[in-house]
């Protein structure tokens, strides 16, 4: 952690000292824990996915429904020890997997928590998508599910919403090497494997398309998770377009090429998944 480079930023930050561009230095900062029961089917059930809110991000789109984590305007300050107690807690509650949210950044802390204790349910890295092999190889015997964003695809999209003109270069091949995972299902629950989800966006539809046509081969290794639930969020006063939810003849252009293309393994949403509802209220 004193030269991390744990994410495509490359920032070499010292993290024992500051915080790197993630907004973080190396202390785990959560601002949630809690049974999710508004994830993917497969992986919320009937109990609810045990999930966990860090502080921080690699990415920081401006449209984030996560703005006050994301950019760690909140959050408490946890030990690495209290982090294993959460995984058990959540297990004992009747958690179907454990669900560690925008992780990366604290890849190697989280590793010794789970060093500490293992749950016996699995663990579900819920990415940005915005990842490098070298921390892929790093993680990847501790991640029994990916749960991982493909968010942008033109440079210029990418870089008007996160500032990252590379994010589909890394963001494709992250998901590429997620899709290696085997697809295991238990009584319904997903066991092993890969989700991609795709947010479609307002005026972006053309980006969401092309994301389709990339993910088409990988259609029989992984779900794809078509998502309608874009909320105006986030400081997007510069982004007029970003204003208004996405609309039903949007949505539903996206969804026809998905099928179009024999995407068969796909979660879909309605258009009233959208709305501030579905965020969650932080515990600290």
């Amino acid at each position: 952690m004193e030269y991390c480079n744990l994410c495509p930023n490359a920032c070499n930050a010292d993290r024992t000292a500051s915080a790197g561009v993630c907004g973080v230095d190396d202390r785990i900062r959560i601002a949630k824990y809690y049974l999710h029961p508004f994830e993917e089917p497969v992986l919320s059930g009937k109990n609810g996915s045990g999930t966990i809110f860090f502080c921080g991000c690699s990415l920081k789109c401006v449209f984030c429904q996560n703005y006050a984590v994301s950019r760690a305007e909140r959050g408490k300050i946890i030990s690495v020890t209290e982090l294993a107690e959460i995984f058990r807690e959540l297990e004992e509650r009747g958690a179907h997997n454990i669900n560690l949210v925008t992780p990366t950044h604290y890849a190697h802390r989280i590793i010794e928590a789970l060093k500490l204790y293992r749950p016996h349910i699995p663990v579900v890295w819920n990415t940005h998508g915005y990842e490098t092999e070298e921390t892929l190889a790093f993680i990847a015997p501790y991640a029994d599910i990916f749960l991982t964003d493909v968010k942008y695809f033109a440079p210029e999209t990418a870089k008007r919403y996160c500032g990252k003109a590379d994010y589909f270069a890394y963001a494709s091949r992250a998901a590429e090497i997620m899709c290696e995972k085997p697809l295991i299902f238990q009584d319904g629950m997903m066991q092993s494997g890969t989700i991609v989800r795709h947010l479609v966006l307002p005026q972006n539809v053309e980006d969401s398309l092309r994301i389709l046509d990339w993910f088409a081969p990988l259609k029989d290794k992984a779900y794809l998770s078509l998502m309608s639930q874009y909320t105006p969020f986030g400081k997007i006063d510069a982004f007029p377009e970003l204003q208004r939810k996405i609309t039903k003849r949007e949505y539903h252009k996206v969804l026809d090429h998905a099928l179009s293309l024999g995407i068969e393994n796909i979660f879909v949403q309605e258009l009233k998944s959208s709305g501030g509802e579905y965020i969650p209220a932080w515990d600290y």
